[in-house]
């Protein structure tokens, strides 16, 4: 196979140009594929795909060790915030969660900004040259296997999470679908080398987990102790505009126009028999109609807004759980607080108050 070296780079397309030179490439990959089939897929894939024993062994490692890190910070950490706080039983149940994920993204996000923007590699500002000597088997850099590591092992620690530890959501069943393809995407692209695409695409896609996180955070915040805190009220506001617009223009802007481009026109002119171009755009694109699909939670959600002036996530359900779960954090606080004093003692009565009202809602 061979490869074409670094040309001039090239201004970023629009999307009538994403459509009509996308879909030539494709059909012209597709004629040229006459060969294609199982068989040729089964030795494409013994020929091409890289991964060692050692490296399956770390991820799955690594996916028990975010468990476990999750778990302790709850315990150690978030839980007692939260009490601490004085938030509403229904929020305080839910806080983890996000502290959890606000935490991790916020580091995932800030290491790919730093190698797309701090280090040496230019696949932002020329999205073609993830391709650029591409080779079967090639070395993947250290820094970028050790974003592959972090991100495929929390990827597989969120499989678990959303079923066994995350509040349940309406969506919470396409969550599971988007981490398993994720997943794929991250283990696929790592064994073929297609890394550099893979950067791009983790960076464009984990700015908006931050801003969702910090938003659902503010918005339990801003009515801790039973009164309303203008200062948390205000960022959750700001932080639903800024995930609203990162979300368009990351993910439904730049993610199509700067990877989507680049996958399905950049790697044929890059390499014109590039291993499984079908099934990774198909992976890709895939992302692309679940981004569209929450889109549509988004739109919702400012409607909403623009309604009621408030701000709530329109994918959590009112259930059983969520109360359960809140009865079993008014336990914990009566359970650690039996030799407290009169504060202590106005707290549990707040936080009875609120579970006594959230069973009548």
């Amino acid at each position: 196979m061979g490869s074409a070296g670094p040309v001039e780079v090239e201004p970023m397309p629009g999307y009538w140009e994403l459509i009509t030179r996308g879909s030539s490439a494709m059909l012209g990959a597709w004629r040229d594929c006459s060969h294609c089939g199982l068989e040729f897929s089964k030795r494409t894939l013994l020929d091409n795909a890289y991964i060692t024993w050692t490296e399956i062994a770390l991820f799955f490692f690594c996916a028990f060790l975010w468990t476990i890190i999750r778990k302790r910070l709850t315990e150690s950490l978030f839980k007692p915030l939260a009490q601490w706080c004085r938030l509403m039983p229904k929020d305080a149940a839910k806080m983890p969660e996000s502290a959890w994920k606000l935490v991790f993204y916020t580091m995932s996000w800030s290491y790919s900004t730093y190698l797309l923007f701090f280090s040496s590699y230019s696949f932002f500002n020329d999205p073609p040259s993830v391709f650029y000597n591409w080779k079967s088997g090639m070395r993947v850099p250290t820094d970028i296997a050790i974003a592959y590591l972090i991100q495929g092992s929390f990827y597989g620690h969120s499989i678990y999470a959303t079923v066994n530890m995350d509040t349940w959501r309406k969506d919470s069943a396409v969550m599971v679908v988007h981490h398993i393809i994720t997943l794929a995407l991250i283990s696929f692209s790592y064994a073929f080398r297609y890394h550099n695409v893979g950067i791009l695409v983790l960076f464009l896609h984990d700015i908006n987990d931050v801003l969702l996180e910090f938003t659902k955070l503010n918005v339990y915040l801003k009515a801790r102790g039973g009164g309303h805190h203008l200062l948390n009220d205000v960022l959750s506001n700001m932080g639903s505009v800024s995930f609203s617009v990162t979300w368009f223009w990351f993910r439904l802007y730049w993610f199509p126009l700067k990877v989507l481009y680049a996958t399905c026109v950049s790697s044929i002119q890059s390499v014109p028999n590039i291993p499984f171009y079908f099934f990774f755009n198909a992976l890709l694109f895939a992302l692309l109609l679940m981004n569209i699909y929450w889109f549509l939670f988004i739109v919702i959600f400012v409607v909403k807004l623009l309604k009621v002036k408030e701000v709530n996530d329109v994918r959590e359900y009112e259930d059983e759980d969520a109360r359960k779960a809140a009865e079993e954090l008014l336990k914990d606080a009566e359970n650690n607080d039996d030799d407290a004093g009169h504060h202590n003692s106005a707290q549990r009565k707040h936080v009875q108050n609120g579970v006594t009202k959230d069973k009548h809602l």
